[in-house]
């Protein structure tokens, strides 16, 4: 594809919220764990490049693609290694750019959603305890308190364990079209089962608050099991925190 720079504004707000996420004393990622990504039009994302760190992100570990290549890919079957690498490599919007992370299927389809230019995917300690424990659908679809609705909606998407790449993508297509079916809305916290979470947003606020709270919903959650199990909001009481028109203002002030 031609060379194409994604504006700088953008490619800055990516790479300042991979810092955020990628604190060390926030342990939601260590290493090359996560990746971050973001919108640049209706055909261009941009999508933290592979063996990157969040924390040190730089912009050079930015990767600028074509979104439709890669949203393709989920309609494939049986597609080998290979093939998928060429399609990830092939999706560049310049060659000379840094590999995509395998990941970044999952991220071109999430940002295609209603409401969605980034997407941060990280792994927080709290929150993979209860998602590799028998807790995980109660922590995705159960509610303990009034700030978790308001940062990660009333209902949490929840994915069974898949192999990180295209099986992954194709099952988090999967469950998020079955929440837009039953919930009527795009999802603002996805969980992946014994790996990790997916927050969505219309800004990088908005994917910070929401992984953030993920990850204090998780402690609480923990804590409440330790303590003789957790005494959840009833279905009304998450309506009505849900409905509510001050906590819609608090939902714009915090930018989600």
């Amino acid at each position: 594809m031609a060379d194409a720079p994604a504006p700088d504004a953008i490619v800055a707000q990516l790479v300042e919220l991979s810092h955020e996420l990628g604190q060390e004393a926030r342990d939601f990622a260590l290493l090359g764990e996560g990746n971050t990504s973001a919108r640049v039009d209706e055909t261009t994302f941009l999508v933290k490049a592979s063996g990157s760190s969040l924390g040190t992100l730089t912009p050079k570990g930015v990767t600028h693609c074509a979104l439709q290549p890669l949203v393709e890919l989920l309609d494939q079957d049986h597609l080998k290694d290979a093939a998928v690498e060429t399609a990830l490599m092939d999706s560049r919007v310049s060659a000379d750019s840094a590999k995509p992370s395998v990941e970044a299927m999952f991220h071109a389809w999430l940002l295609t959603l209603p409401g969605v230019d980034f997407v941060g995917h990280v792994h927080p300690v709290h929150v993979n305890a209860l998602l590799a424990s028998p807790h995980a659908a109660a922590f995705a679809h159960r509610r303990l308190f009034p700030d978790q609705i308001v940062c990660c909606g009333a209902k949490s998407v929840l994915v069974p364990y898949c192999d990180p790449g295209l099986t992954l993508a194709k099952a988090i297509r999967e469950a998020v079209e079955e929440h837009l079916a039953t919930e009527g809305h795009t999802p603002r916290l996805i969980l992946l089962e014994n790996h990790g979470l997916i927050a969505l947003g219309s800004s990088p606020a908005a994917v910070l608050a929401t992984t953030l709270m993920a990850e204090k919903s998780a402690r609480i959650m923990i804590g409440a099991i330790a303590a003789a199990g957790p005494r959840y909001l009833s279905d009304q009481d998450v309506a009505r925190i849900a409905g509510r028109a001050d906590e819609h203002y608090r939902q714009k002030a915090l930018g989600l």
